[in-house]
């Protein structure tokens, strides 16, 4: 029978790798609550609106990159490209009364038809924080803290932290007229994505990788410079405070991010041990206006991409290699051992242990095969004789040291041990 392999662009993940996931995932659940964060469960599809409305029809997730569909009722679905804009449909539904704030987070798979590359999979994870309601650029520097927080709390270190400003809305025509002008006599030397981007989506123009666009881009005007007196202000306390938790940063007059939503501050980490396409986190504040609401939404948020994370923590030799299931592995020489191993089992996983066994009748030596192959710190031995004496064997698997415990010693010595 052949196998039934994935689709392309997606995969399985499962032990041990997948307890570097859970990991991740723990620390996002602590150190996002520390702040005041608390967990939020979106559909894995949207309406399409919900993303066009809140992305930006001209921006390239929505022009290339979305899984979209027509239902059997007739609806046009979209399995979700990223978590804010559905995080903001549901917290709008919710209702933000007037001076409030909401703080979530969330973690999933989101779904992307990009180009294949390292760490980017058309099924991919993200971890992200939302704080919607309230403008300041307090709240911009926290966020920002909380995910460096949270990247140190994982073990990845060694990173970039970027940060710009995107201005207000206001500021966006005139600096646009700048940008563009710039550009205007460059046009024919650039990448076809750019010479589009040139009347649709200006901004995204600094954001190209495409090596035959650098030359206009590093010598394009700094878009800092463009900003009003208000919007600078605004950037210079976030800076401000960044520098009151001692948060390193650079700032960057080239980073905008690629979606149409960012105003005021946005920001970028970067690690080496992604290679060229070295993003590993992204965010900013931004003003939303979900399908249904008269006003736009503020808030501030990241995301970040677990499998980017991965490589990163692989990069720095933090992966682990000793990950086990278990803890104690059982063997029962005969019936009357299996039958006390059973409870025995009972016992020591109702005092938190993990414990696997062969529940067949094998000889020692399959059982100890089995034991080894279950990385598990202890095998407990039972026999014909520890039964009649009322003690086991303890072999401890990693040093070959081996321990005769009597019966009821046997569970603190387990968990002395491990």
């Amino acid at each position: 029978m052949g196998k039934a392999e994935p689709l392309p662009g997606t995969s399985d993940i499962c032990f041990p790798e997948v307890q570097e996931w859970v990991s991740i995932e723990n620390s996002a659940r602590t150190v996002f609550s520390k702040y005041g964060y608390s967990e939020l469960r979106t559909p894995i599809f949207e309406r399409t609106s919900v993303f066009i409305k809140s992305i930006g029809d001209e921006t390239d997730v929505v022009q290339k990159e979305m899984y979209t569909f027509e239902d059997r009722g007739g609806r046009s679905l979209t399995l979700r490209p990223e978590g804010t804009a559905g995080t903001m449909r549901a917290i709008a539904n919710m209702g933000v009364a007037q001076g409030e704030e909401r703080r979530v987070f969330y973690m999933g798979p989101m779904f992307r038809g990009e180009r294949p590359a390292k760490g980017r999979k058309r099924q991919f994870h993200q971890i992200g924080v939302e704080s919607v309601g309230k403008v300041s650029p307090a709240i911009d520097a926290e966020n920002i803290a909380m995910l460096v927080d949270f990247l140190e709390s994982t073990g990845i270190n060694g990173f970039k932290l970027k940060i710009n400003s995107r201005g207000s809305r206001e500021d966006r025509k005139p600096a646009e007229d700048v940008l563009r002008k710039h550009f205007e006599d460059k046009l024919e030397g650039l990448c076809e994505d750019c010479q589009r981007r040139f009347t649709t989506n200006i901004w995204r123009m600094l954001d190209c990788k495409q090596e035959g666009c650098q030359a206009g881009i590093e010598s394009a005007p700094d878009t800092f410079e463009l900003l009003g007196e208000e919007s600078c202000n605004y950037f210079r306390q976030v800076c401000s405070y960044l520098d009151k938790m001692g948060i390193e940063y650079v700032i960057d007059p080239r980073l905008v991010r690629g979606l149409d939503y960012y105003v005021h501050t946005v920001f970028e980490i970067s690690h080496p041990g992604l290679g060229a396409q070295d993003a590993i986190s992204g965010g900013g504040r931004y003003e939303i206006v979900v399908p249904g609401a008269k006003k736009p939404l503020p808030g501030v948020g990241f995301a970040l991409g677990v499998e980017r994370m991965l490589i990163a923590l692989e990069a720095l030799g933090k992966l682990k290699d000793d990950v086990s299931l278990t803890d104690v592995f059982l063997v029962s020489m005969g019936q009357d051992a299996l039958d006390h191993n059973m409870t025995l089992a009972s016992q020591l996983r109702a005092a938190g242990l993990s414990v696997a066994m062969d529940y067949e009748l094998k000889s020692m030596k399959a059982q100890m095969r089995a034991a080894n192959k279950s990385a598990a710190k202890l095998a407990v031995i039972v026999g014909e004789s520890e039964l009649e004496a009322k003690e086991l064997q303890i072999k401890n698997l990693q040093t070959s040291d081996q321990a005769t415990v009597a019966f009821d010693d046997v569970i603190d010595f387990v968990k002395s041990n491990i």
